[in-house]
């Protein structure tokens, strides 16, 4: 969280100058990290990649398919605004249309599609395609490029 120092120095009520200022620390903003919504089928990879985003200082929210991605909330309390949304291909079959609600309802965030290499990518306005095979550290450094974090954000959050 960023924050001013103020010293003041108090008047005295006789007018006398205070020979000792005092301080005083004002939150300039809270600085909330950013959510990032993953959506992918499969349970292992998508927990290793939360926890890696994590340990990152992203706040990695997970879903198994578009419906339940629709669930989550585009704004909560104590919560950044999702700013990427990272979707696994097979997450896509039957709904494209559940995705374009999902980037209206979080106001167009970053995407990173994770494509399979023995099937076309879907159409769309991709920010970036990673092409399988792939780690999860390659899905960190893109999400990275695509909203990097300050110096002094990137620490686990958890």
């Amino acid at each position: 969280m960023s924050s001013l120092l103020y010293v003041i120095d108090p008047p005295d009520p006789n007018g006398v100058a205070n020979s000792l200022p005092f301080f005083v620390i004002v939150p300039t903003q809270s600085s909330l990290p950013p959510r990032v919504l993953i959506v992918m089928p499969d349970q292992w990879p998508r927990a290793l990649l939360r926890a890696a985003l994590r340990e990152q200082g992203y706040d990695a929210v997970g879903t198994r398919n578009l419906d339940s991605a629709l669930r989550v909330l585009p704004d909560e309390p104590e919560r950044g605004p999702v700013r990427l949304i990272i979707v696994d291909q097979p997450a896509l079959a039957g709904a494209a249309d559940q995705l374009k609600q999902l980037l209206e309802r979080h106001r167009a965030p970053s995407t990173l599609l994770l494509a399979r290499n023995t099937q076309t990518s879907p159409k769309g306005e991709w920010a970036k395609i990673l092409r399988r095979p792939l780690s999860i550290a390659d899905a960190v450094t893109a999400s990275e490029a695509l909203i990097p974090l300050s110096p002094e954000d990137r620490h686990p959050i958890d």
